[in-house]
């Protein structure tokens, strides 16, 4: 276990055991709370995270890991969910942020921060240069802590949701 101090109290961050399958399954409808673009629908967004947590639980995909953040009187308070990746353009095997999510009553009290911070420590047991995450553009408030921490942005994302009937649009 870490002990972490933040803004508000201080928090313990430890590896999720199978007895927190629930609180970390019942946090995802908060994945959908902040910015998700207009024609991503929430479930879409909550049963593809859901998808990747069971899988943990199920069994752990080789490299992966899953940290919950305690308070004091060991109540959980958030996740993160990290994993290796592949750099694109180097092949250099790095680090991801795969999911990290935050209680409403964790909220503006340093647990992201936190969260960020063991996720950190993480990668670099685990020696890796990098440590990457996808965040969605309007979620600010995370982008904040991201940016505060050190984190720049890389690349931007576009999607064109493309109806299949317009032809017009396609060319043809």
């Amino acid at each position: 276990m870490i002990p972490v101090e933040t803004d508000d109290s201080e928090i313990i961050i430890r590896p999720a055991t199978p007895a927190d399958r629930a609180f970390v399954l019942g946090t995802t409808p908060r994945l959908a709370a902040f910015g998700p673009p207009h024609w991503r629908p929430a479930a879409e967004i909550v049963a593809g995270e859901t998808r990747t947590l069971q899988a943990f639980f199920d069994g752990p995909p080789q490299g992966t890991a899953l940290l919950i953040a305690a308070g004091a009187d060991g109540g959980p308070l958030g996740f993160v969910y990290l994993q290796p990746g592949q750099d694109y353009f180097t092949r250099e095997r790095h680090g991801h942020v795969g999911i990290i999510a935050i209680t409403q009553s964790g909220e503006g009290k340093g647990i992201g921060h936190a969260l960020m911070l063991a996720a950190e420590r993480w990668a670099r047991t685990n020696r890796y240069r990098r440590l990457t995450l996808n965040v969605f553009e309007a979620n600010t408030r995370a982008r904040k802590v991201y940016e505060h921490l050190g984190y720049e942005v890389e690349a931007l994302g576009y999607v064109k949701i493309l109806d299949a009937g317009d032809s017009a649009h396609r060319g043809i």
